[in-house]
């Protein structure tokens, strides 16, 4: 019998692998082959939040640079400040 799947007001700080990969958006098997950084506790193998988080902000952005917009002289132009 599975077990249903527990919602937080927050994330945890340390998770399980099937909790780690539903906040990063990838599957169980695929954050496996990440060899990402874990910490143990008892028996569990858990990840930090830290390091998932530092995972995902080294990911590259969709469309290769930043966009120009990005500039907060642009942005406020664009928003009429």
């Amino acid at each position: 019998m599975t077990r249903p799947q527990r919602t937080y007001a927050f994330p945890p700080r340390l998770m399980k692998a099937p909790a780690a990969a539903h906040y990063l958006g990838i599957s169980t098997s695929k954050l496996l082959t990440l060899h990402l950084p874990t910490k143990q506790s008892g028996g569990n193998v858990l990840y930090d939040i830290v390091d998932l988080d530092a995972y995902a902000d080294s990911l590259p952005t969709a469309g290769g640079e930043d966009p120009e917009w990005r500039d907060e002289k642009d942005a406020d132009a664009a928003f009429g400040s």
